[in-house]
């Protein structure tokens, strides 16, 4: 095994190296001009807890009338399917949870030493598992991620697999421009390679899509940010990329920003496919004379600890 310690770069609002108390604050509500039916509706909404996260307080508050059956799922997030038992104008979800947040140097990990240079080989007995992240969710465009990747790796060179892994990272931060979408769903590797834009969302569906390119077991994970250097909400949903290397795990890779994935990430589901890891999916039954009005509200603060 080798030892990688990467800088660690302290920011003005952390003085003081430490675990993290996080509180987030997700509320989402659907006015529907007249009454409807509601299907069931599934919810990922609750941070996956481990080594790294624990939980300390959750509450989810529904309305209108309903059940909720929860379960883990293949990947072991936490998903809970709600029932309604009677017709609504309104659905209101909201989620509080309060959670420790124990990664305080994602840049030190432990990586193979068979892993540390790019290519490398996995063992017989992850390989089978590895598949299903190893496998291109979009293959129509793998042609221009091959020829995009060409400016990173070509065959016969041999790289670090950690500066691979941040070169490509850091050239969407620097090269591809960051916008809002409201559309459901991810844009395919092409439309974002085409435009030089997207969400986080399009942006990390492109970096696991170069990582299994080469080969690299990657996986889609959403979840929440810290962010108290913006003005409203001091958070967000958002979405970044995991990648599996031998000895070290599955390490987080921020594709909007550039960085690690540390303190300030809190995950509530991963997945193979992009699109699998909708926060709140659901339908309902009824005429309506308009469409119903979505309101979203998340707020991701610190909590002081004693």
């Amino acid at each position: 095994m080798l030892y990688f310690r990467g800088p660690l770069i302290l920011s003005p609002r952390d003085p003081v190296i430490g675990m993290k108390r996080i509180r987030i604050q997700h509320r989402t509500t659907y006015t529907y001009p007249e009454p409807v039916s509601l299907l069931p509706h599934k919810l990922m909404i609750r941070p996956r807890s481990g080594y790294d996260i624990k939980l300390e307080s959750t509450a989810l508050a529904i309305t209108p009338a309903h059940t909720i059956k929860w379960q883990r799922d293949i990947y072991g997030n936490s998903v809970a399917t709600v029932t309604f038992s009677e017709p609504t104008t309104l659905l209101d979800i909201t989620s509080d949870v309060e959670l420790t947040n124990f990664e305080t140097e994602p840049l030190d990990f432990l990586v193979d030493e068979k892993a540390v240079m790019f290519p490398f080989y996995f063992e017989p007995s992850e390989r089978v598992d590895l598949i299903p992240f190893q496998t291109l969710s979009f293959p129509d465009s793998s042609p221009m991620v091959r020829d995009w990747l060409q400016t990173f790796w070509q065959p016969g060179q041999t790289i670090e697999t950690y500066v691979l892994l941040d070169r490509i990272n850091k050239e969407i931060v620097q090269n591809f421009t960051y916008v809002m979408r409201e559309e459901p769903g991810v844009q395919r590797p092409a439309e974002t390679l085409t435009t030089r834009q997207g969400s986080c969302r399009d942006f990390a569906t492109l970096f696991i899509e170069a990582c299994r390119y080469f080969g690299l077991p990657a996986r889609f994970v959403s979840g929440y940010l810290h962010c108290p250097e913006t003005v409203q909400g001091h958070g967000s949903t958002h979405a970044w990329a995991e990648v599996y290397l031998p000895g070290a795990g599955w390490k987080g890779f921020d594709n909007t920003s550039g960085i690690v994935v540390g303190q300030d990430h809190i995950a509530v589901a991963v997945t193979r496919h992009p699109e699998d890891a909708p926060p709140i999916a659901g339908s309902f039954t009824g005429t309506l004379s308009s469409p119903p009005l979505m309101n979203l509200s998340v707020i991701v603060s610190t909590v002081p600890t004693i």
